[in-house]
């Protein structure tokens, strides 16, 4: 595979980050380099900064991951949920995507690198259930928290948690989505800074628990 010069060298932090997935994630790194343009995943100017700014970015926050089924709503390019699935084999990842052509993407992928941990379902998360919840969920620059929270919460059971990538804004979402953290009854929301010293540029996630 002929990789564009444009992309960005592998940092030094992947090896700490991904352990012994590490030649997994060089392969989804690859892959998305190659054809991301190609399926409209990402845009060229990201390839300068493919490492840092998505696939560490994501795969920093595996630590909270926690045994269980865990859903990625709106996916996309498989960031982050792909690249969680890569960095923690052992917890089973349902990723979320309405667009037919991401849904063919993730599938593809899934399958070349053997993910045996990952399903995908075509579909918006307020059209799709689950028995018994899911135990965790995820997504990355889809809505503001405020929006996120009626689409996440009912997917997640009782106890379960919202694990959601956010900007420097997150502080001020929570604030502003005071009134849909009372309807759904979340506790314990909280905002992570993930990857000081380790990344450039943290990552920010906020946290809550679905009662």
């Amino acid at each position: 595979m002929n990789l564009p010069d444009e992309l960005e060298a592998e940092p030094s932090a992947a090896a700490t980050i991904f352990g012994p997935t590490l030649d997994v994630a060089r392969q989804f790194t690859a892959n998305l380099a190659v054809h991301g343009e190609e399926y409209g995943l990402i845009g060229p100017l990201e390839l300068p900064r493919l490492w840092s700014r998505h696939i560490l970015n994501c795969a920093i926050v595996a630590p909270l991951m926690k045994p269980g089924r865990v859903g990625d709503v709106g996916s996309g390019a498989g960031l982050p949920g792909l690249v969680l699935a890569i960095a923690r084999p052992e917890v089973d990842f349902v990723l979320i995507e309405p667009m037919e052509r991401r849904v063919k993407w993730l599938n593809d992928q899934a399958a070349e690198l053997s993910l045996s941990n990952v399903t995908v379902m075509r579909g918006r998360a307020e059209d799709v259930g689950f028995t018994g919840g899911l135990d965790q969920i995820t997504a990355r620059a889809v809505r503001a928290f405020a929006k996120l929270i009626p689409m996440c919460a009912p997917l997640v059971r009782p106890g379960g948690e919202l694990v959601l990538m956010k900007g420097a804004g997150a502080g001020a979402e929570i604030e502003a989505a005071g009134k849909q953290i009372r309807r759904f009854a979340l506790s314990d929301v909280e905002v992570h800074e993930l990857g000081l010293g380790v990344l450039d540029d943290v990552t920010r996630v906020i946290t809550a628990t679905v009662k």
